[in-house]
């Protein structure tokens, strides 16, 4: 299980979705409500939901039964339940949350595929540029600081996502464990094993072992950019 020291607070508000990736549901209680954008929402003080962020998608929640998008709200900082079906809510009324925990699992994957191919692209020297786990989309970016003659041309490339395959087929087979800490300054940082660390918001499974599908097609490169791509999905219960 992904956790923290002690759970990430805004005011009355902690992330509930950092402390626990596979938590599916919790009761808590309203600690603000408004509009936004004409449409009623509410935040809850355990915040089961993660909003689109850092690469990763927002969750699909519900709140009182009804569906809703989790938006961060910037004057705030909370996190809102923002949905059309939401009935009227007060503050101090209690409530149930609870998430569609297969596209969690789904997303926490692909997040957490995501950095395993952060650490193998950065064993090769390259330096991360840019990230995104959304499904069907993920990929990370990378920039060589110095030039590699195995990207110029179709079999190197190919030759140099073979390695980056072993590397991930060599962390799932090991299972490294999954963690997350809060640094004395507030940043919250992922590891896996002693294999990488990086900060980050999101959710993530509990061990490289929970990683299943992981696919890295031929990698491109294009106006001095380096691209993976990959998907992966979660390993079914066992």
């Amino acid at each position: 299980m992904v956790h923290s020291i002690e759970a990430s607070r805004v005011g009355a508000q902690s992330s509930a979705y950092l402390d626990d990736t596979y938590l599916e549901q919790v009761d808590t209680t309203v600690v603000a409500v408004g509009e936004h954008d004409g449409t009623p929402w509410a935040a809850v003080a355990e915040c089961l939901f993660h909003p689109q962020g850092g690469g990763q998608p927002a969750d699909r929640g519900w709140l009182a039964d009804a569906e809703i998008v989790p938006v961060r709200d910037r004057d705030s900082g909370l996190v809102v339940a923002v949905g059309d079906g939401l009935p009227p809510l007060a503050v101090g009324e209690r409530v149930r949350a609870r998430i569609d925990l297969e596209t969690r699992m789904l997303h926490a994957a692909l997040h957490t595929a995501g950095h395993l191919v952060e650490a193998v692209g950065r064993a090769q020297g390259w330096e991360m540029t840019g990230s995104i786990h959304f499904p069907g989309q993920a990929r990370i970016e990378f920039q060589a600081p110095h030039a590699d003659a195995r990207l110029a041309d179709p079999d190197g490339r190919e030759e140099v996502t073979a390695v980056l395959r072993a590397g991930v087929a060599a962390a799932v087979a090991d299972d490294l464990p999954v963690s997350a800490r809060y640094l004395p300054d507030g940043r919250r940082v992922v590891r896996l094993g002693a294999l990488h660390s990086a900060p980050c918001g999101g959710t993530h499974v509990r061990s490289l072992g929970d990683l299943a599908e992981l696919v890295l097609p031929t990698l491109k490169v294009k106006k001095g950019r380096i691209r993976v791509s990959y998907s992966a999905t979660h390993r079914s219960p066992r």
